[in-house]
């Protein structure tokens, strides 16, 4: 609810009279209404002395590099790392955080999909055994303050000038690309400065480092020292798209994400294939996932909900129709990224099907190429 505020909402800041409901139910805006279902959370917690950060392996030299900086810009000004796919984001702002927790200051790490929540706050609990690392997203709101606060960032609209360090993951994907309205929730959470962690920077993000209000930190190398696995551009009349998969997938010690712009190509494809698919609106995604994860099944057709946020193991990636106008040059950089990511299998195969030349497509693949080059100069294909 708005309260008396009629010229602009506390929420989202909108001030587009329009927007505002006045009448028996009170006062309130109908741009953000959807999102404001449950109170504010109010701070009652004393942030933990002495936190400690446990981790039982080493940074690499291009990490632990970065890693200061970040620590060290985040005290006076936000920042946007740029990071490839399986690069170790998340070991970057440990010591930021870690330097947080020491002066006391309220720190938030905001994440578009619900499941990369609850995993974090696992793992961030056992990286900081002495802190209370607390997750609130849909079936975990009951505790609203500690420590750390992992969170959807749907939950952002709980913590009005709340945070004085605001990890912004993944700002670029869905649900939060594009969205004004949790984009402005997001702002007006954060009385500090922000953090961005993402590996295809935005318009925005561009804009705000190109205006002098974020400092701008690139990683291009893995741990694993090995490239990121560039793809491999294959352009057929549609019908044979098809039979290429099929020529891909028979070898038996493989495993496949065969990754497809809809839905209804999912369901099709998998059928013809006989295999598991995955989908937004796929009722049991932990145990398709559990299953493919365990080698269980060889093939996975998926949309692109599993372009980012997942870590398999000695996979290799098909993205079919990949000059579909449902994908662009970021989503395929991250389907991409999820061959490759482990020390035990740093290579893998990546290959974009098109049935048409696309220019995101190139994009794509141009922008792979130019940050393995920056770290290891011309590679031989």
């Amino acid at each position: 609810m708005c309260g008396g505020y009629m010229n602009q909402c506390p929420y989202c800041l909108n001030k587009d009279p329009i927007y505002f409901y006045t009448g028996t139910r009170g006062v309130y805006c109908r741009k953000c209404v959807a999102y404001i279902q449950e109170k504010e959370s109010t701070s009652s917690w004393d942030i933990s002395e002495n936190p400690e950060l446990s981790m039982n392996y080493p940074l690499t030299s291009a990490q632990l590099a970065c890693s200061k900086v970040i620590a060290s810009e985040c005290m006076t000004s936000s920042v946007l790392v740029e990071a490839v796919c399986g690069a170790g984001k998340t070991e970057l702002v440990l010591e930021a955080i870690k330097e947080g927790l020491i002066n006391k200051i309220k720190i938030g790490w905001a994440i578009p999909r619900r499941q990369v929540v609850l995993e974090l706050t696992q793992r961030l609990t056992k990286l900081f055994p002495k802190s209370k690392v607390i997750c609130v997203c849909q079936g975990f709101t009951s505790i609203t303050d500690g420590d750390l606060i992992v969170c959807t960032t749907h939950q952002l609209f709980r913590y009005p000038h709340w945070f004085d360090l605001l990890i912004m993951d993944e700002p670029d994907a869905f649900p939060f690309k594009g969205n004004q309205v949790l984009q402005m929730i997001a702002q007006k959470s954060c009385r500090g400065h922000m953090i961005y962690l993402t590996a295809t920077v935005d318009d925005y993000l561009k804009s705000r480092v190109s205006a002098g209000k974020c400092k701008h930190v690139i990683l291009n190398e893995r741990p694993h020292k090995h490239p990121v696995v560039e793809p491999k551009l294959l352009i057929q009349p549609r019908w044979t798209l098809y039979l290429i998969v099929y020529m891909l997938i028979r070898d038996l010690s493989r495993q496949w994400i065969i990754f497809v712009p809809s839905m209804n190509m999912a369901k099709k494809l998998s059928w013809i294939l006989r295999c598991d698919y995955i989908t937004s609106k796929s009722s049991n995604k932990d145990e398709i996932i559990r299953r493919f994860s365990k080698r269980e099944n060889r093939i996975l057709v998926s949309t692109t909900i599993l372009e980012r946020g997942v870590t398999f193991e000695n996979i290799h990636v098909c993205v079919l129709m990949a000059n579909h106008p449902v994908f662009d040059e970021a989503s395929l950089v991250q389907m991409s990224g999820r061959v490759g990511r482990t020390f035990n299998f740093p290579t893998g195969d990546c290959v974009f099907l098109c049935d048409q030349k696309e220019e995101f497509v190139i994009s794509c693949i141009k922008k792979i190429q130019q940050a393995n080059r920056s770290v290891y100069g011309v590679q031989n294909h």
